[in-house]
């Protein structure tokens, strides 16, 4: 199967400057047609997929911090509104890091 930039993106859940930056890193290399315009085939998207999955083996840290005890309820929102936001994103977070950051003024 043939696929243009547009529907190739859409496809792996990437923008079309992905694809060109892969295209610049040498990741990818999309055929062209006589044209000149690119075009991606069912090779490239087992290709763009394993890119993909390599991009993805760095890990994730969430890090949520107040400057004083005394904002503690800010610290459990930020942490809850966090959480929401990676399960929505679909992300497994692999560490979380909480911090309550007192300043100590120095006489």
């Amino acid at each position: 199967m043939v696929y243009r930039v547009k529907e190739f993106a859409k496809l792996i859940g990437k923008s079309p400057s992905t694809l060109r930056r892969w295209e610049r890193e040498g990741k990818i290399k999309p055929s062209r047609s006589k044209g000149n315009q690119r075009y991606y085939t069912d090779k490239d998207l087992q290709i763009a997929l394993n890119i993909e999955s390599d991009e993805q083996k760095g890990k994730t840290i969430v890090y949520c911090r107040v400057s004083s005890r005394a904002q503690l309820p800010e610290l459990n929102h930020q942490v809850m509104a966090m959480e929401e936001f990676c399960r929505g994103r679909g992300l497994a977070v692999d560490d979380w890091v909480t911090n309550i950051f007192i300043l100590r003024k120095s006489s």
